[in-house]
């Protein structure tokens, strides 16, 4: 009897916690498959990363993270002395550049246009005595006094001293002239490229002052005062809290209310606030996002859409990263 009556209580234990799991399931059922759907999202602002095109070292920073900045601002300064040496080079090549092309410009020296005009008037000089000298032996030749080498001998000296003449002539005018067209116009082109490498040298000076483009607020420095910095690499971010919005993941079946255009009500906790929004962006997240598969009942998989909304409203001290809730 005693062994009856203990396998009565086991039995009836049994069954006592069977009852017990299964009304705590059916509670549980109705309890929690009642309740809302939340749909989390945060606050998101566009930012724009602040970088230089020439590497440097940090040399100084005007603003600290969280400061807020106007475009225009000096946000920090960039030390690149190798870039400073590329300007001193160039300088000094456009100054050489300048002049040669004065050089060109004033043509020839006084003094190399005094001595060439001199050459020129002793050449005109040895023509007229050659010149002279030739008719009086001619002359002669035809009297017959004089042979008729003798008088070959002096036409070839007048024409000797009349090519020297041509010759001394043409050094005076050449110096009087002065340098060629084409090499005025080399002179010139030599300047302006001289004068493009330091214009190009200069901009890269500019590029150590590191400028904000648009207003924000300093949301993150990367590098330390002191610190090495590469070409292009980020140096820090302006958020730019004029321009908001929410991005919310949102599972398919959920996805009636969304239309792009339309307006949702979505709670800030934060801020203990309710804000209205208009929805701007949707688009899938790729297969890879699937929230909740569905094939083994014979139905399909639940994509998740991500969704984008801009207040309609400006909501005062919403912030990038604050949760944004929607109950359904």
């Amino acid at each position: 009897m005693a062994e009856k009556s203990q396998r009565n209580n086991i039995l009836l234990a049994f069954f006592t916690l069977l009852a017990v799991i299964v009304i705590v399931s059916v509670i549980g059922f109705f309890t929690l498959g009642k309740g809302p759907e939340i749909i989390q999202g945060q606050a998101e602002a566009t930012e724009y990363r602040v970088s230089s095109k020439v590497p440097g070292r940090i040399l100084k920073y005007f603003v600290s993270e969280g400061d807020p900045v106007k475009a225009g601002d000096t946000l920090a300064i960039l030390e690149a002395p190798d870039v400073m040496a590329k300007l001193t080079q160039a300088q000094a090549a456009e100054q050489a550049a300048q002049a040669m092309n004065e050089k060109a410009l004033r043509g020839t020296r006084s003094e190399q246009l005094q001595a060439a005009y001199e050459m020129w008037q002793k050449a005109k000089a040895g023509l007229e005595i050659a010149e002279k000298s030739y008719n009086r032996v001619n002359r002669l030749y035809e009297e017959g006094v004089m042979s008729a080498q003798k008088r070959d001998e002096a036409k070839a000296q007048y024409e000797a001293m009349k090519a020297t003449e041509r010759a001394a002539n043409a050094q005076y005018t050449m110096a009087k002239n002065g340098a060629q067209k084409e090499d005025k116009e080399m002179a010139a082109a030599q300047v302006e490229r001289a004068k493009g490498a330091v214009a190009e040298v200069s901009s890269y000076i500019n590029e150590t002052y590191l400028i904000a483009s648009a207003d924000g607020e300093v949301s993150e420095i990367f590098p330390k005062v002191g610190e090495l910095v590469g070409t292009g690499a980020p140096i820090m971010n302006i958020a730019q809290l004029n321009d908001m919005w929410v991005s919310f993941n949102v599972r398919e079946d959920l996805l009636k209310d969304f239309t792009v255009g339309g307006e949702i009500k979505a709670d800030i906790p934060a801020l203990e606030a309710t804000g209205t929004f208009k929805v701007t962006y949707m688009k899938d997240l790729g297969t890879y996002a699937a929230w909740k598969a569905t094939k083994t009942t014979g139905q399909y998989d639940l994509k998740t859409f991500e969704v984008k909304a801009k207040p309609v409203q400006p909501i005062a001290n919403l912030r990038p990263g604050m949760s944004v809730i929607i109950e359904k």
